[in-house]
């Protein structure tokens, strides 16, 4: 991804993805359900953007479109993953400074991966999103986290869920949504901090590659 890429240009998803992993404790929390449920973040994410737009999902449309999307995950996103975190021990035969140099650009290398993925998901409910009217952001938000829960391989930790539903805004707004932080978020969960220096890390690296300057892929 260019450094020159607009904070604006992108689907309404990919700016409401940007917006809300820069909320405190939401990059930790996605994290901490990432690698302790086997969450696709980006799919984590989706369903927050229709929470968002007062869109209950159920749990047979969420089981349907992680089938779509997990080819992808398998095939690029995940075994791109593993290598960086495989360079991250030394490696011997490279000088470090070039293998470092190298990691990133396989950290980059991924970070396209998550954007393509969030492009493709968009566009699978271009105009037609996902699920029924809900009668708020935050029951919406709550059902459509649970309804996920309900597919992966371990419960959500629950302060990491509080920590993500209370970065949303309270009311419905643009189809984008996300358009303001709630400064209450970091007293709704505890951070993990096992994972917050490679979140800190990673935010400063894909700052070269988004305009923005803080995502969320790829985690750890």
């Amino acid at each position: 991804m260019a450094e020159t890429t607009p904070a604006s240009a992108g689907s309404p998803f990919w700016r409401f993805s940007l917006r809300l992993y820069r909320q405190p404790g939401v990059a930790e929390a996605c994290i901490t359900l990432q690698e302790e449920s086997g969450a696709d973040v980006n799919l984590l994410l989706f369903l927050l953007w229709h929470g968002v737009q007062q869109r209950r999902v159920s749990a047979a449309e969420v089981a349907r479109l992680d089938q779509k999307i997990a080819a992808w995950r398998e095939r690029a996103v995940i075994p791109l993953r593993a290598i960086r975190r495989a360079l991250k021990s030394p490696q011997g035969l490279v000088e470090a400074g070039t293998a470092e140099a190298f990691r990133t650009r396989i950290k980059a290398v991924e970070l396209e991966a998550e954007r393509l993925q969030q492009a493709a998901m968009y566009e699978l409910v271009r105009g037609s999103p996902l699920g029924e009217p809900a009668p708020s952001v935050a029951e919406a938000a709550r059902a459509n986290v649970a309804a996920y829960e309900g597919i992966c391989r371990a419960a959500f930790a629950k302060p990491a869920v509080a920590a993500v539903l209370a970065a949303l805004p309270r009311q419905k707004g643009p189809s984008e949504g996300c358009t303001r932080a709630n400064p209450h978020s970091l007293r709704t969960a505890r951070a993990a901090p096992r994972y917050r220096w490679e979140a800190d890390r990673w935010n400063s690296i894909t700052s070269r590659y988004q305009g923005v300057g803080h995502f969320f892929a790829p985690w750890s």
